[in-house]
This record gives C-alpha cells, sequence and structure tokens, in this order.
C-alpha cells in the first residue's frame, strides 16, 4: 500500500507501523492544516529517531538532523524528507556509511523521497558557504536524534556565518528570487500556479525568513504567516488529489483541490491563492528595498565620517515632493508635519507624489494613513479627484504604489466596489492578468495615449473603472456602467463627465467587437456606434481607451490589423458625427464680466500697469447633466485659489504672468485668457486672465510679491527663463515616469475667426510659461486662451490670429504647432 495516499500497492501488503500510522493521518479529514503537517512532522521524527537510535548504539558524536521545508515541519504529503547526518569525525567512516544506510534504505522501501547528504560541521559550514541553497535550507535545521549538542553547535555557526556574511549573501539570494521570478512567474496572476517557485509562492515566503534571521531587515509580518499557511494548505490538497510531489496547480485539478479545502468552487481558490501570493509579494518588495537601503547606508556611511572627519552624523536628506510628503532615502515617506488624521487627501496626494517621482511609498506612511486618515467626504473634494487622476496618469509606476495602498486596505476604502474585482481571476487565456490588476493595467496603458484626447482625466478614471462589473453577474459592461455612474460621481464629476465615464464602461468593447465582427461599409453598421457614442469628444476617448484595454489584456489581444480596423471604423464614425454636429463656432459665448473683473480692468488701464485679486474660491460650478442643461448647483466645495489678473494689452503678457506663478512654486489648475473691451471713454482694451492656482507646498505668496514680479517681467528687468533655470540646476529633476511627448495640433475648422492649437503635454513647473514664449516667438497674436490641467496632463488650446487679427494660413499654422512641439521637446 502506498503510504503517501493510501492507494493499494502489489510490493507493500504488510505496511509498517509508520506507513499504517502516516496512512491513518492522511486519511484523517478531521485533521488538516498546520496540525496535520505537525503532526506528520512528529510522526516522522520519532520513526527516523527509532532508525537512527538502533544503527547507531556504539557511535559517539553524531546526530540526525532535518533540514529545509522538514526543519520547518512543513510536511505536504508528497514533500521530500531533507536530512543530514551530522557527525564530529571520530567514528570510521565505514561506520557512518553503515549508519546512513540503516537510516536511508528504510525511507526509500516506503516510496518517500529523500535528500540526504553526510557531512561533519566544518563540511556543513564549508558547503553552505560555497552553495546558497544549502545555507538556506540549514538555516531551518531541526534536531531529530543523536548528540544533540554536535547540533546545537553547527546551527549556532550556521547562522553566525549567515549573519557575518549576510551584506554578501542577501544580494545573491535576491538575484536567485528575480531569476526565479523571471522563470516562472507571478503566482498572483497565472491560471495554472507553482505555489513554491512562482514569485510570492512558498520559496520567497522562505528567503523572507532567512533575511530576517540576518538581522539586516525583517518583512511586514501582518497577515504574512497567514498568507503561508493558506498555500501549504493549497499543496497539501493539490499533493492529497493527485497523488503526485506537484507543487503545479494544474486547471484540471482545481475543482478537486477546492473540494478538499471545502470551498465553493475553484475561482474561489484560485482567489485565497493569489490573495496570499499577494501578501508574500508585497511584503518581498517592502523587506528587499529595505536590505538595499541598508546596504546602501552601510556602504556610504565610511566614507562619509571620513569626510566629515569624525563621529558626526549626517542629517537624512528630505526633498519635498508635496504638501506634507517628502522623498527620503530614495522613498516616499509623510513629512513632519503631515496629519494625516485632518487631511483626508493626504493618501492620495502622497500616492500621487510618489507615483510621479517613480518612487515607493515607504511601508511606515501607508500604515500610519490607513490608520489615522479620515474617509474622505461624498462628493470628493476637487483636489482628491485630482489627485487620482494624477496617480492613474503616472504610469508604469502606478502599479508598485497602488500595490502599496491596496496591501493595506486603503484602496477599498477609497474605492468600496473595488472589493469585487480584487485577486479576481480571468479564466481566459487571452488575459494575462487578474481583474484588479488588468483595471490598473489598463489604466497604465492609457497614460501612455493622452496626448490623444481633450479629456485625459475621464480616459484615465474609465480605464481603471471599464471591467468593474466583473464582480457582479451577468453582462460586465451592463452592470459595470451602473457601478462607473456610482462611483464617477462619489469621486466628484459632475453630471456630463458622469454619462461620459458610463458611456465609456458600457461600450467599451464596442469598437473592438464592431470593427473586427461587422461589416464597416454597411452604413448600419456606422450608424449604431455613432448613434451609442454620441460625440466627437467621446469617440476619442473611447478608441484610446479601447487600445489601452487591448493593450493591458495581453500580447493577443491586439495587433495591427486590429488597430487598423478599430481606426477606419473610428474615421467613419467621426464623419458620421461632424456632419450632424459641424462645430464650427468658437465654443459658448464669453460670459459677461462681473463687477470685480470690471473694476480690476479699469484699474489697470488707469495705472498702466498690472492689477490683481487673489482669494479662494468656493462657488460650486453649475452642474450640468448629459445633455448639457444646466442643474441646480452642488454644495460648495473648495476649487483652489482663484488669481484675477487684468493689465493693459501688450505683448508677452501670457509667458510673463506663467513665469511668474512658476517661479512662486503655483500650480496652474485652469486659467483663461480673453481681451476684454473697455468703455468708449477709455480707448484700447485690457487683457483679463483668470486663474485658478495652488501652491506645489507651502503656503501662498502674498499678492503685493506676485505684482511687484509681475510688473519686473513685463518690462523686461527680471529674466524668468533664467531664474527658473536656475531653479532646475539646484533642484534637479528626480528619475521619475518616462511621460509620453508632447503633442501639438491645428484643430480643424474649430472657429471661423482664429486658428485654435492645441496643445497636450505632461504638467510641469514652467511649462505655461514656454509655450507662451514660443508663441511669442512665432510672431502670433493669442486672441483667448483655455488651459486646464487633468491629473498630470495640461491640456491646453489658444485661439491665435496673424498680426491682421484673421486666421493663419494653413501653412502658417501648422509650422507655428511644429516650432511649438518642437520647443517643448526641447
Amino acid at each position: 500500500m502506498d503510504a503517501q495516499t493510501g492507494k493499494a500497492d502489489d510490493n507493500d501488503s504488510a505496511p509498517s507501523g509508520y506507513a499504517a500510522a502516516r496512512l491513518r493521518l492522511l486519511q484523517d479529514e478531521a485533521q488538516s492544516g498546520p496540525p496535520r503537517r505537525s503532526a506528520l512532522a512528529g510522526l516522522t521524527d520519532d520513526w527516523l529517531a527509532e532508525l537512527f537510535t538502533a544503527g547507531a548504539r556504539e557511535l559517539t558524536g553524531v546526530s540526525l538532523v532535518a533540514v529545509g521545508g522538514y526543519g520547518r515541519g512543513e510536511l505536504s504529503p508528497r514533500s521530500d524528507l531533507d536530512l543530514l547526518l551530522l557527525h564530529d569525525g571520530s567514528a570510521g567512516p565505514g561506520a557512518i556509511a553503515s549508519l546512513a544506510d540503516r537510516v536511508w534504505y528504510p525511507v526509500w522501501d516506503l516510496g518517500l523521497a529523500l535528500d540526504h547528504s553526510v557531512r561533519t560541521p566544518a563540511e556543513a559550514r564549508k558547503t553552505a558557504g560555497e552553495d546558497l541553497k544549502v545555507q538556506l535550507g540549514l538555516l531551518d535545521a531541526r534536531h531529530i536524534a543523536g548528540d544533540l549538542g554536535l547540533t546545537a553547535g553547527m546551527r549556532t555557526a550556521v547562522l553566525a556565518d549567515w549573519r557575518n556574511q549576510a551584506p554578501k549573501r542577501l544580494p545573491e539570494l535576491r538575484d536567485l528570487c528575480d531569476e526565479r521570478a523571471e522563470r516562472q512567474g507571478e503566482l498572483q496572476y497565472l491560471l495554472e500556479p507553482d505555489l513554491k517557485e512562482a514569485r510570492g509562492g512558498l520559496r520567497d515566503a522562505t528567503a523572507l525568513r532567512a533575511v530576517a534571521a540576518s538581522w539586516l531587515a525583517d518583512a511586514p509580518r501582518e497577515g504574512l504567516a497567514d498568507a503561508r499557511r493558506r498555500l501549504l494548505d493549497v499543496r497539501d490538497a493539490l499533493h492529497l488529489a493527485t497523488g503526485r510531489a506537484t507543487d503545479r496547480l494544474a486547471l484540471q485539478e482545481q475543482d478537486q483541490v477546492a473540494a478538499g479545502l471545502g470551498l465553493l468552487d475553484a475561482d474561489t481558490l484560485l482567489r485565497q491563492v493569489y490573495e496570499a501570493a499577494r501578501t508574500v509579494s508585497y511584503a518581498s518588495d517592502v523587506t528587499w528595498r529595505e536590505v538595499g537601503r541598508v546596504l546602501r547606508s552601510r556602504a556610504v556611511r565610511p566614507r562619509l565620517r571620513a569626510m566629515l572627519g569624525g563621529g558626526s552624523k549626517p542629517a537624512t536628506e528630505r526633498s519635498p515632493l508635496a504638501e506634507g510628503v517628502v522623498e527620503q532615502e530614495g522613498e516616499a515617506v509623510l513629512a513632519r508635519a503631515a496629519r494625516p488624521e485632518r487631511d483626508p487627501v493626504l493618501p492620495l496626494r502622497a500616492a500621487a507624489a510618489a507615483a510621479q517621482a517613480g518612487l515607493p511609498l515607504s511601508l511606515h506612511a501607508v500604515r500610519r494613513m490607513a490608520a489615522a486618515a479620515r474617509p474622505l467626504p461624498t462628493p470628493w473634494p476637487a483636489e482628491a479627484r485630482e489627485q487620482l487622476v494624477t496617480l492613474l496618469g503616472a504610469g508604469r509606476p502606478t502599479v508598485e504604489v497602488w500595490e502599496a495602498l491596496e496591501a493595506e486596505g486603503l484602496i477599498t476604502r477609497l474605492l468600496p466596489d473595488w472589493e469585487r474585482v480584487r485577486c479576481r481571476p480571468q479564466r481566459n487565456a487571452v488575459h494575462t492578468w487578474t481583474v484588479d490588476r488588468h483595471l490598473v493595467e489598463t489604466a497604465v496603458r492609457a497614460a501612455e495615449l493622452t496626448r490623444r484626447v481633450g479629456r485625459p482625466d475621464l480616459l484615465l478614471v474609465a480605464a481603471l473603472l471599464h471591467d468593474i462589473g466583473k464582480g457582479w453577474p451577468g453582462d460586465h459592461s451592463v452592470a459595470g456602467e451602473i457601478i462607473a455612474k456610482d462611483v464617477a460621481a462619489r469621486i466628484g464629476f459632475d453630471r456630463a463627465d458622469v454619462a461620459v465615464v458610463a458611456t465609456l464602461v458600457r461600450h467599451h468593447l464596442l469598437l473592438i467587437e464592431s470593427a473586427t465582427r461587422r461589416d464597416l461599409d454597411d452604413p448600419a453598421t456606422v450608424r449604431a456606434v455613432a448613434d451609442a457614442v454620441g460625440s466627437v469628444g467621446t469617440l476619442e476617448l473611447l478608441h484610446a481607451l479601447t487600445e489601452a484595454d487591448a493593450l493591458a489584456t495581453g500580447p493577443a489581444a491586439w495587433s495591427a490589423w486590429r488597430g487598423s480596423l478599430v481606426t477606419d471604423l473610428v474615421k467613419r464614425v467621426a464623419a458620421v458625427l461632424a456632419g450632424e454636429d459641424p462645430g464650427d463656432g468658437d465654443g459658448p459665448a464669453a460670459a459677461e464680466p462681473t463687477a470685480e473683473q470690471e473694476r480690476l480692468a479699469v484699474e489697470a488701464f488707469r495705472t498702466g500697469g498690472p492689477v490683481l485679486s487673489l482669494r479662494a474660491q468656493t462657488e460650486a460650478p453649475a452642474d450640468r447633466d448629459a445633455e448639457g442643461t444646466e442643474a441646480a448647483p452642488a454644495d460648495p466645495e473648495p476649487l483652489g485659489v482663484e488669481l484675477l489678473i487684468a493689465v493693459p494689452d501688450q505683448p508677452g503678457v501670457l509667458p510673463a504672468v506663467a513665469g511668474v506663478l512658476a517661479m512662486h512654486r503655483l500650480a496652474v489648475r485652469t486659467a483663461e485668457l480673453r481681451a476684454l473691451d473697455l468703455p468708449a471713454q477709455m480707448p484700447g482694451s485690457v487683457l483679463l486672465l483668470d486663474w485658478r492656482v495652488a501652491a506645489e507646498y507651502g503656503s501662498l505668496p502674498q499678492a503685493a510679491r506676485l505684482r511687484a514680479d509681475l510688473v519686473r517681467a513685463l518690462d523686461g528687468s527680471l529674466d524668468i527663463a533664467a531664474r527658473l533655470a536656475e531653479r532646475d540646476a539646484a533642484y534637479p529633476r528626480r528619475r521619475g515616469t518616462v511621460a509620453p511627448p508632447p503633442r501639438v495640433t491645428v484643430a480643424p475648422a474649430a472657429s471661423r475667426h482664429a486658428t485654435v492649437i492645441e496643445v497636450r503635454a505632461q504638467d510641469a513647473p514652467g511649462l505655461l510659461h514656454r509655450i507662451g514664449r514660443a508663441l511669442e516667438t512665432a510672431d502670433v497674436r493669442v486672441r483667448s486662451a483655455h488651459v486646464s490641467t487633468l491629473g498630470a496632463n495640461a491640456v491646453d488650446a489658444f485661439y491665435v490670429t496673424g498680426a491682421e487679427g484673421t486666421p493663419l494660413p494653413a501653412a502658417d499654422a501648422a509650422a507655428v504647432a511644429g516650432a511649438l512641439e518642437g520647443a517643448l521637446r526641447g
């Protein structure tokens, strides 16, 4: 009978006492998990101790030691027995060999897998020094029988060697883990994962124990023991289901393994495996980052001491990233003055700042925010929504920051609907990721396409939510539309924007399915898509979302052929939509100036210089429904600080104002520039600039200082470009995200009275100043400007004319756009 599974074996009609006891233990459904593994290890210990004692009656200075998984007491039904026969060299080789045979052969006779070695303590240490895997196994050495002092001495020596050699061996161990991850993939995303070898599996959990044993760093302990236990439980059930020593959870075994664990189905099983793997992976990321920090610190410290001439400890450098967030030792951490209990936006602001800088969020910062931060109000304040968009638009670094927030429960606190898609498997060979990671990956891909759309904020949020309905029964697009409406409204979008996000989620498969499954020459196909989309702006967003979704799905989901079909369909639909709504006007009529704006304009004309007003803007904008009808205003919320500037019409106003704001570290959220006609008795015109600004960090400057610098900028006595260049040189740009290149285009037929130049670029200090300078250099007049910052993206439109006040000829317009794009790329 097979001692592993209880199946009949022709060569074993009379199992030994150990084999029978082992069989009863494995067939006892009342005992499973850690108690069964512990009982199996104890039963095996007793049996091996009897074999050892019987063979070593006249020998001294020998012991039997369990190492590796057996040393940890983690015996699954088909686990190897990792054994070391340790001796002090006093017995002859023949006696030691005979003892080894007395122990090894009974193990083999029962069909148990055995990994064995015979060594002296000195040989064990030498081999460990040469072979990292041997050293890792010896760290879990456990005495079974024989000379306890010999075992204890060897274990103490091996641990001391490990700690002394940690600066050298830990980088080797990390390389080993990385190589294995590259070969085996990430456990938390695989449909047929290797529970032991894949990243986030049992090997990585063992590596974390080794790091902790080095005393150099330690892993986050919350949830780690439970994650390890869950993976071991699944492996136990897999061994019993297959009767083989396998760690790969194959598709055909998953239902049986789930049943063996008392779970509902294979999806529930995979979800638990993924959650455990995610915990191990996150702990590994944090731990290896800490190991690197400690090793770098140790390498730098002697040089610093020599430079400082003694034992002075240099102060840790902290560089500001955002309000309440600083960079320290390669991580984004909370500033000393940060108060998460008073600042509900801080988690999103810290995450956005970290992702934009390409930095990980420190474990301490995430845990402090998770413990202390208050919930956001509903709807979210504007800053929270902007910070979410900025986080999503950071590209690849978003993934690591998002996972840090998720590990401490902050994502489901911010977006409760996320819980249904968290770690949810996708049983489709086309899909590379789980549902939740696919959503984040789609946002990462969408961040690369933000230059193609006028509303990158809506694109990024729709990317995050497009499959959110997969946690519910029925068509996930239909369910997702309902959820997306709720989420978009909760995070503070107005009704029109909520309707666009809901449309994108409802129809995120429309373009790819229509392009690949319908006849594009059939007018009904194009009309159906046009009716569903409704507007050119939404079509533009849906096109980008379609590509991002496919690229985030897997290599089989997108190709040049599919892309060309979708592009062809989009062109046909855009033509239909443009025919219904030619859009040849200048947009909505300019609002009448307020009394405050008129007062500033008159004062600017009277004094011949700039005047300004700086005040908090708390009025809520008029809300509009999906059809554009004005609705009742929402509850007031702080929208930032409004800066009104009036200045007599003259060249160079836009770059001067933008440059002064950049000098004072004011981030521009929105900006409007227009000429304001004065009463007849005041010949001439005044430029009115209406800005919404926020301090990058710290407090706002005084209005008097802004005006003084603006006067100097306009009269040429303040070299803004030089001042900004000096600041950039003093604070070099961090290695952060690689943003898509800027894109400058001429909007065709957008206006009968001016040429519309559209700029889409990564927001950065001084960007608007550079745009203004480039337009001045091109010798065009800015008739009006409409500037907005959506997350990390600047989306600007400039209505320009020639000296005669008429639109530019097509060739001249293209030349201006090309020169402006070249200036921004440079």
